[in-house]
């Protein structure tokens, strides 16, 4: 990259690391200045203004959730195996953000009743991982592994909310065995909707070829 584009993702990097801990609305121009040891106009001149730092904060979370989350999972077989990849990826992250806090999470409290596009950027990313989710599961049905009458949308919902559940009594009541509450009732689901066919998922690494789908 460029100069001018290794010092933007820097300020990035740098803004993320905030973010995580005090929220976007925490982010200022100045408060990045100083931890980059830069002048306000200097960060300014690299996005012009507060929420387009904000917006470019939430759009590196999500590449880099992708790059820990979904990319990988590509690579497990279609269907359950899949589903169960993406699910163990993002327990991996789930459990380094218990400490460190999670944007789509902190971002929903802060902008769930506003509009913006701030707001919209947050809402993309959190609709693009959730219809990745519903995919896999759709696949997991036509692989039938997956009863014919699972409900995507319904089997989605209930695994979003194990996220939620884990991320309030982890981080807020900070009970020690929510992860493993986590993944036992997550493994509940499937038993509940499984066809019987309960398959393992094989160890993967790497990023597939760009555009491919769950």
């Amino acid at each position: 990259m460029q100069k001018g584009q290794q010092t933007k993702a820097a300020i990035v990097d740098a803004a993320l690391g905030l973010a995580t801990q005090i929220g976007l609305e925490g982010l200022s121009i100045g408060a990045l200045a100083e931890v980059m040891q830069m002048s306000k106009s200097g960060v300014f001149a690299h996005f012009g203004s507060r929420e387009e730092l904000q917006i470019s904060v939430v759009r590196e979370y999500h590449a880099r959730f992708e790059e820990e989350v979904f990319y990988p999972a590509m690579q497990a077989p279609r269907g359950l195996p899949r589903l169960r990849a993406l699910f163990n990826n993002w327990m991996k992250r789930t459990s380094v953000e218990i400490d460190s806090g999670c944007i789509y999470i902190s971002g929903a409290v802060e902008f769930e009743d506003r509009t913006g596009p701030v707001r919209d950027a947050l809402e993309w990313s959190v609709n693009t991982w959730l219809e990745a989710m519903r995919r896999a599961i759709a696949l997991s049905v036509e692989e039938g592994h997956l009863r014919s009458d699972t409900d995507p949308a319904l089997m989605g919902f209930e695994i979003h909310a194990l996220i939620l559940a884990l991320h309030y009594e982890a981080r807020f009541l900070r009970r020690p065995d929510s992860l493993q509450r986590a993944i036992t009732a997550f493994e509940s689901i499937v038993q509940r909707y499984s066809t019987g066919t309960i398959l393992a998922v094989p160890a993967t690494t790497g990023r597939p070829r760009s555009g491919v789908k769950a």
